[in-house]
């Protein structure tokens, strides 16, 4: 952030009790300077060039750069929260850690009469309903947060798993989009199956189970900041990157044992997977990616080899929503990607830490 930017975003020079200020003094602006430092710093966190300085002295060849790259440096678009989003996304961090995320084994310990592959069935189900009526991403991973946060603690038979995908799709919808699918029209696309009174009245459960806690972070919430760091330093098609991590990511929707890994890593090991893929000689990770992932390579090893292992023989012959819908013009292919059969082992190699100077 220059000063010019930092000093704009102060009330006045007044808070700083200087009155006037003559161009040769070189020790009121050096004064003046160090105020502002001291008065606008927003982060402790977020000290970007200091940690690149050191990334760069003490770096190693296992990353693909060894700088930091600081991509909160557009301060004109107030849609991108430049001098907050370091902090949004550690509050982000915290959040995924908490309460509103599913159990991990409820099909085994909570659920009697559905199984992993149902739940596959109706995700991909959702899959095509979001596709067909163009709702945002998030309002896909939403739903599916809320379907597994209910099925965590209320038993459910498998004549209603439908009828609760449609209900938490509903809620989802009036979270996110503008103008959400009407109660009759996810009756229709039900086949008439559930009645719009029934469809309320699972709406009203799952409401009063979530106790009304919508917000929740998402995998989609972290992939989009991910990507902003890995654009930044990749150099193949930026749109190929995004649509392929995007691909990943929704497959994991599917994958009942991958509920174990918190939003933020399987967004990280999206991106990693998908670098791979288009570029399967060089090294996904970089000290940029290190940085605002919070991940080292060790640390997606698991997570991302689970990916890797959907991406090559799919979520299953009759799942195909997500597959169809990145095998499209307008996401570029990309699930006709070909992949090699193992990442190397090197890449999921830490680079030698880095000691302050």
């Amino acid at each position: 952030m220059s000063k010019e930017d930092a000093m704009s975003t102060g009330d006045s020079t007044e808070s700083l009790d200087i009155d006037c200020l003559d161009d040769g003094d070189s020790e009121v602006v050096s004064s003046l300077q160090h105020l502002a430092d001291d008065k606008l710093h927003i982060s402790d966190n977020r000290d970007v060039a200091g940690v690149a300085s050191k990334w760069t002295k003490h770096g190693c060849n296992s990353v693909e750069i060894d700088y930091i790259v600081d991509i909160d440096n557009n301060h004109e678009d107030p849609q991108l929260c430049a001098t907050l989003a370091f902090d949004i996304y550690k509050h982000l961090r915290v959040a995924e850690q908490t309460k509103k995320r599913p159990s991990t084994d409820f099909v085994e310990t909570i659920q009697k009469n559905i199984d992993t592959s149902m739940r596959a069935v109706l995700i991909d189900w959702l899959v095509e309903v979001t596709e067909e009526y163009r709702l945002v991403p998030e309002t896909l991973y939403l739903t599916v947060n809320y379907i597994d946060r209910y099925l965590s603690s209320k038993v459910i038979n498998r004549q209603k798993m439908q009828l609760l995908g449609v209900a938490c799709l509903l809620i989802a919808s009036k979270y996110e989009e503008i103008c959400p699918p009407q109660v009759e029209e996810l009756c229709y696309i039900s086949d008439n199956t559930y009645t719009k009174d029934e469809v309320l009245k699972m709406e009203a459960s799952v409401l009063k189970y979530l106790k009304f806690e919508m917000t929740a972070p998402t995998t989609k919430c972290f992939l989009r900041r991910f990507l902003r760091a890995a654009q930044v330093c990749h150099e193949a098609p930026v749109l190929h990157l995004e649509f392929l991590a995007n691909y990943i990511a929704e497959l994991s929707l599917l994958e009942y044992s991958l509920i174990c890994y918190v939003p933020s890593l399987i967004a990280a090991s999206s991106i990693f997977l998908a670098k791979f893929i288009l570029k399967p000689t060089e090294n996904p990770w970089n000290s940029t990616l290190s940085f605002y992932t919070q991940y080292k390579p060790s640390d997606l090893c698991d997570c991302a080899k689970g990916l890797h292992r959907l991406f090559l023989v799919g979520p299953g012959g009759n799942l195909r929503a997500v597959r169809e819908k990145y095998s499209q013009h307008k996401y570029k292919f990309v699930a006709k990607k070909y992949s090699p059969p193992s990442i190397p082992a090197e890449f999921f190699e830490d680079p030698s830490s880095y000691k302050p100077d």
